[in-house]
């Protein structure tokens, strides 16, 4: 049974991360969240020592449950189209459409400990992304010909990049739509004619 000092961690842990992805990291402050609690800011510092350690264990609970929802995906051995559409979802679900472009914050203003998340992500990324291509290659919705690690790392730096805001600012590109048609730009590059009716069966289906 957990005791009430990490019941409470548990807690702030999750009002933490809540309000970051809403309304980013660089913009909650701690008289913010201690609010949204109603708790003492000593109490949170009793758990964290300084803010950027909350932002620091936030952006680890929150990669570790990515993880572990991405690997129970990834086990299910669904049509690798169709796991990557689910993953996608599963990520938006997860880090709630990105609304106030956290991951900008989390670079700009805690830029080492994005580093860190940022190459833990491509490791984990990397080896989902590379079991994708060969099982597709094998069932013939892939091309047989293609650079596998070529595409796997063009496919991160792209997920990655999409989300820089001078780029693709949300008022013209919504983080959802911009996923969607960035996911279908990378298929349609890498699939056979067997798989493009695949992938096309998706999309429509998406669409109704």
């Amino acid at each position: 049974m957990l005791s009430s000092q990490s019941l409470m961690k548990d807690l702030i842990l999750k009002k933490a991360t809540d309000m970051f992805l809403n309304l980013g990291f660089k913009s909650v402050t701690m008289d913010d969240l201690a609010n949204e609690i109603a708790i003492s800011k000593k109490t949170i510092y009793s758990h964290f020592k300084n803010k950027s350690e909350l932002v620091q264990e936030v952006t680890m609970d929150m990669f570790c449950n990515i993880s572990e929802g991405i690997d129970s995906i990834c086990a299910l051995e669904k049509n690798p189209i169709e796991e990557l559409y689910d993953i996608k979802k599963f990520v938006l679900l997860h880090l709630k459409d990105e609304k106030s472009s956290p991951q900008y914050q989390l670079q700009k203003y805690y830029p080492k400990i994005h580093n860190t998340i940022r190459q833990k992500h491509f490791e984990v990324m990397q080896d989902c992304v590379v079991i994708n291509i060969k099982r597709g290659i094998d069932l013939g919705i892939y091309r047989e010909n293609l650079n596998i690690e070529f595409v796997s790392r063009i496919y991160f730096s792209g997920i990655t990049n999409i989300k820089d805001q001078q780029l693709f600012p949300l008022e013209i590109f919504p983080i959802r739509t911009l996923m969607d048609e960035y996911l279908e730009y990378h298929l349609r590059g890498i699939v056979t004619p067997k798989g493009r009716k695949i992938l096309n069966t998706i999309i429509n289906s998406n669409h109704n």
